[in-house]
Parts: C-alpha cells; structure tokens; sequence
C-alpha cells in the first residue's frame, strides 16, 4: 500500500506518504462507503418496480435554488426528462461500482460531485443551515477524488502499471 503523494498548500509544497499509519485504511473506508452508497442508490432506482422518474423532483425543485429555473426546464422537455431518467439511475449505479473497485476512481468521483452539487442545490432546503447530507456526500467525491483514493486497494493501481496507460500519462488523471 506503499503511496505518496504531493500537495501545495499556502505555496508550500508537501509530501505524505498516506500508507503511514491509518490513514491509508481511513480513505480506502471512505472510498467504499461511498462507493457502496451511490452503486445501492443506482440498484434501488434501477431495480424498482415502478421505472424511476425525476419529473417530480425536479417540477417541485426549492424556489430559492440556484438551479430552479435549470430543474422545472428539464422536467418539461421530454428529451431532457428521459436522458434525466436514464443517466440518474445508470450513473449513480456506475459512479458506486468504479469507487467502490477503485476503478476509474478520479472520473468516477468528479460525476458523483456533479450529481451532488445538483442534488445539493436542487434540494436546497437550509431550513437548518447550509451543512446537509447532500453537501456531506458532495465532500466525499472531494476527498476520494482530490487523494487519489482508488491507487490503495483499488484497481487503479494495476490500472496504472499497463502498458497502455504508461504511454498515455494524461490517462492518470482519471485514474487514482
């Protein structure tokens, strides 16, 4: 589980070495519970009785939401409403199952971030402040994506060592 990294913070450049003590065990955790809750989130949707329907959500977005306008406009155009309906369900589904094997952990985590801040600013029911689920779950893309969760235990470490992917460098920052 040997993996380092290097961060600037503050202008500062850092190493760490997050095999170190527990912190390589700690974002492997986050990388799976994460994984696990969007892959079960798609399943529920994909595996309904009834097939999922965003149209509801998104006509009934919060007034006050930054994406109102964005969400009512989508529900009313049929092409928007089906592509929502298949992408939310499928999409979960895939962004859960690449976190969750650690497989195409630095896209996967960006997609899952974009559904969240959608979800977080489509809901935007701060009632009771600004911190809710949504936002805590827009967190965890961060933090799976941001440290390159999927190179300890994850695939994207065998990923990584292909041919393939050594002579394409730039295919590393999907990777991670």
């Amino acid at each position: 589980m040997a993996e380092t990294g290097q961060i600037q913070m503050l202008g500062n450049r850092m190493d760490f070495d997050y095999s170190q003590g527990v912190t390589g065990y700690v974002l492997v955790l986050v990388r799976v519970l994460t994984g696990y809750w969007f892959l079960h989130a798609g399943w529920g949707k994909l595996m309904a009785a009834e097939p999922f329907n965003a149209a509801g959500w998104m006509a009934n977005a919060t007034a006050g939401s930054p994406v109102h306008g964005f969400l009512v406009w989508a529900a009313n155009t049929p092409w928007m409403l089906e592509f929502t309906n298949l992408m939310i369900p499928a999409g979960e589904f895939l962004i859960g199952l690449g976190i969750l094997v650690g497989a195409l952990t630095r896209l996967a985590a960006f997609f899952g971030g974009f559904l969240m801040v959608f979800f977080y600013l489509g809901n935007a029911d701060w009632g009771h402040g600004y911190v809710n689920g949504d936002l805590f779950g827009l967190l965890m893309f961060v933090i799976v994506g941001t440290l390159a969760a999927g190179r300890i235990y994850g695939l994207d470490a065998i990923i990584e060592k292909m041919e393939f992917v050594q002579q394409r460098p730039v295919l590393k920052y999907l990777l991670g």
